[in-house]
């Protein structure tokens, strides 16, 4: 059903205006039934009464200078309001609900159903209109407001192009003042619908309604990079903002950043369907970047009610540059025998330079199959003696002539290990006494052990 249009009378507040109970609490409409037929070209006439200002609303197809109203005192005593609505050649799409009512408290009011009958157009949107769009909502009943300009008047709704539905007083519910109803859409009511009638054996049809059902379902919104970005003054950057949803969904991606408003950057969009979602992207382009682009960049989608967001820091920097230097001073020490043995600087650089690391002035990968470099550190697996030695590390960016080398040197402590099983080969058994014997113990360890000789007396014989 259309909305309704207001119309108010003036008249100045009264004292009466205070008084809620007794007669009129709501106006009085001069009709008993609860709707009135006329014919196309007829004439209506409403009386209205009440305690208060009246004023009348009235179908949307009805424009407010075709509608008279004559404003009365009335009552015994004239404390009474009443009022006079007049439309004179009434048409089709007048057809609705009119209201008399408080002016200033509109909810209470007295209102009739008026049809306009014209047997050649039995539908208030005839298909000469353009065709309406409905939006189909979750959980809500779908109207199609494909009303009629008669009560007596029985249609079918015809899903294009030729699939006719009747009311079955479950799911789908007709009334001649409302249309269609259907209590629990399916997505089989998406599309092109219209109403159809018999008259004299001619068939009649309404408006063309389009059902839409509106979706706004945001999946997952990304962005290029994951981390910080970083970038020299000068450069271009380049951000993209990836965001699927389901199908049939409607985004839009707005971008925040620290050179919006002097229009820094400039977007582009672009759209792709797949079978089974939709993938929207939103390209941030700002030409040449200044220390003043620097900060936080944000993509927001929303999409309804639904609002996701990714953001980003950007950093510029005013020239390339490497910084290097040791983590725990220039001697590492690590014992031998552990699983493995991290040598890691502190290294800040960019743009991404190459790293090198040399084990005694030799690359230290070609050296040995159990040296191999994890982003800028060199990882030493099953640490032995032979890996001691001097670590060089060099950084380069050859494209600005950037280098930086590193010096560390690493040191393997081995465990003491005694040569000899025992203190000599063979047991020296019994030796005369004052006689001189000479005990050998061979030991190695780094750093080099101190050896520390030990007399253990035998015990006394017979024990």
């Amino acid at each position: 059903m259309g909305s309704s249009c207001p119309l108010h009378p003036h008249f100045s507040p009264t004292s009466a205006d205070k008084d809620q109970k007794g007669k009129f609490s709501v106006p009085l409409l001069d009709v008993k039934t609860q709707h009135l037929v006329l014919n196309i070209n007829q004439t209506l006439l409403l009386s209205c009464r009440g305690r208060w200002q009246l004023s009348w609303a009235f179908p949307a197809g009805l424009a407010r200078d075709q509608v008279e109203v004559d404003e009365t005192r009335c009552g015994r005593t004239s404390q009474q309001y009443c009022s006079r609505l007049r439309v004179r050649h009434s048409q089709t799409q007048h057809t609705g609900l009119f209201r008399c009512r408080y002016q200033h408290r509109t909810q209470k009011q007295a209102s009739i159903y008026v049809y306009v009958t014209d047997s050649q157009q039995p539908f208030v949107e005839h298909p000469g209109m353009s065709p309406g769009v409905l939006y189909m909502k979750e959980k809500q009943p779908l109207v199609i407001p494909c009303r009629v300009t008669n009560p007596n008047i029985t249609t079918t709704l015809v899903k294009f192009p030729s699939n006719s539905l009747r009311p079955d007083q479950r799911n789908i519910m007709w009334s001649s003042k409302r249309g269609f109803t259907i209590r629990t859409p399916t997505f089989y009511y998406i599309g092109l619908f219209y109403c159809q009638t018999v008259i004299d054996g001619a068939k009649h049809k309404s408006r063309i309604y389009f059902v839409h059902r509106p979706v706004s379902n945001i999946t997952e919104v990304y962005l290029n990079s994951s981390g910080p970005m970083q970038a020299l003054k000068g450069e271009k950057l380049v951000l993209n903002c990836t965001a699927t949803a389901e199908l049939n969904t409607r985004v839009n991606i707005t971008w925040d950043y620290p050179g919006k408003s002097n229009n820094a950057g400039s977007t582009s969009k672009r759209l792709l369907r797949h079978q089974t979602h939709m993938l929207f992207y939103s390209i941030l382009t700002i030409p040449k970047l200044h220390r003043s682009d620097r900060g936080l960049y944000t993509c927001r989608v929303t999409s309804g009610d639904q609002s996701k967001q990714q953001k980003v820091t950007v950093i510029v920097y005013d020239r390339p540059f490497i910084r290097l230097k040791p983590r725990n001073g220039s001697v590492v020490v690590v014992q031998s025998g552990q699983k493995s043995y991290r040598i890691s600087p502190k290294l800040r650089a960019f743009p991404v330079p190459e790293v090198i690391w040399f084990k005694d002035g030799k690359v230290a990968a070609e050296q040995c199959s159990r040296y191999h470099m994890d982003g800028t550190s060199l990882i030493i697996r099953d640490v032995a003696e032979e890996d001691a030695g001097t670590y060089t590390v060099l950084v380069r960016i050859q494209e600005y002539g950037l280098y930086q080398n590193l010096t560390l040197t690493l040191v393997v402590n081995v465990s003491p290990q005694i040569g000899e099983k025992a203190v000599s080969l063979q047991d020296p058994g019994s030796v005369p006494r004052g006689s001189r014997q000479a005990l050998h113990c061979t030991s190695h360890g780094v750093p080099p052990p101190h050896i520390q000789w030990l007399w253990h007396p035998c015990p006394p014989k017979g024990l």
